[in-house]
């Protein structure tokens, strides 16, 4: 019965697959439609200049967007044991002497609420709600100047982009609010979009992008970073295996929280 669908049928079929699964092999849906590779294919071509969804390798993933920055306190309710996860795994990451850039969000709270609080290290960040949760710690925090931003807790702007411009990190953490092959990492303002490149500019080693598994195929309003920019992905075990096939594939060093997975050969990243 598949094989009678019209083109408009099978692409309304794949888009009902993707909002349900996110993912998709083009294997899968040629069985589901009963129609051959080339036909598929046409499809997700097709779909793809619809914005509906991102072609992969073998493969679509479903293509989001998000126009608008969300509440800090929202954010904070969606996925919170997978962020908790991944702000434990990246604090590992942490060593004695780094200079470490981190950017607001509610995943990069975790990495800083994580960050062992003798630390012998320097973060700094533009994360107010961090700052404010970490009053108990001894490790040294800088917050830049600028203008206050109430929806992500954070600061931004020329005062801020003043002091980072005066500063170098060995490692940078960022969190974005999606992150795709075609389109890169993104975030929804332009303020924070400026804070985040110029961080990644001014970091002389790995840059670490951390994100819960929803965020995978997400675009948001501004880029920030290329794959190619991306030494490290940190994310959760909701991530699906074909993507991080996709994002080593393009040399990103992908870690999954919660499995107690550690970064391998992280020397050779580092140096």
């Amino acid at each position: 019965m598949s094989k009678q669908l019209i083109p408009a049928q099978r692409r309304e079929q794949i888009r009902k697959y993707l909002e349900i699964y996110r993912v998709a092999r083009s294997a899968d849906l040629c069985n589901m439609l009963g129609v051959s590779e080339a036909t598929i294919r046409r499809d997700l071509e097709w779909l793809e200049d619809h914005g509906i969804l991102e072609r992969t390798h073998g493969g679509a993933v479903l293509s989001q967007r998000i126009p608008l920055e969300s509440e800090y306190a929202q954010r904070a309710h969606i996925h919170p044991e997978e962020k908790l996860s991944i702000g434990a795994l990246v604090a590992t990451l942490v060593e004695d002497g780094d200079v470490i850039f981190i950017n607001s969000g509610t995943s990069t709270t975790q990495v800083i609420s994580h960050i062992p609080s003798n630390a012998r290290v320097t973060v700094i960040t533009n994360n107010v709600r961090a700052v404010l949760d970490a009053r108990e710690v001894s490790f040294k925090i800088i917050l830049p100047g600028g203008s206050f931003w109430p929806r992500s807790d954070s600061v931004m702007g020329r005062f801020a982009t003043d002091i980072l411009r005066q500063v170098y990190a060995n490692k940078a953490f960022i969190g974005v609010d999606g992150i795709s092959l075609k389109y890169g990492c993104t975030v929804p303002t332009d303020g924070e979009a400026e804070i985040v490149r110029l961080m990644i500019q001014r970091t002389r080693g790995p840059v670490t992008v951390v994100a819960d598994h929803s965020k995978w195929g997400v675009v948001s309003n501004f880029e920030v970073a290329t794959i190619d920019q991306v030494h490290r992905f940190v994310t959760d075990d909701g991530f699906n295996a074909s993507a991080r096939a996709e994002l080593a594939a393009h040399s990103v060093d992908v870690l999954i929280a919660g499995t107690g997975q550690v970064a391998e050969d992280r020397d050779s990243i580092d140096s």
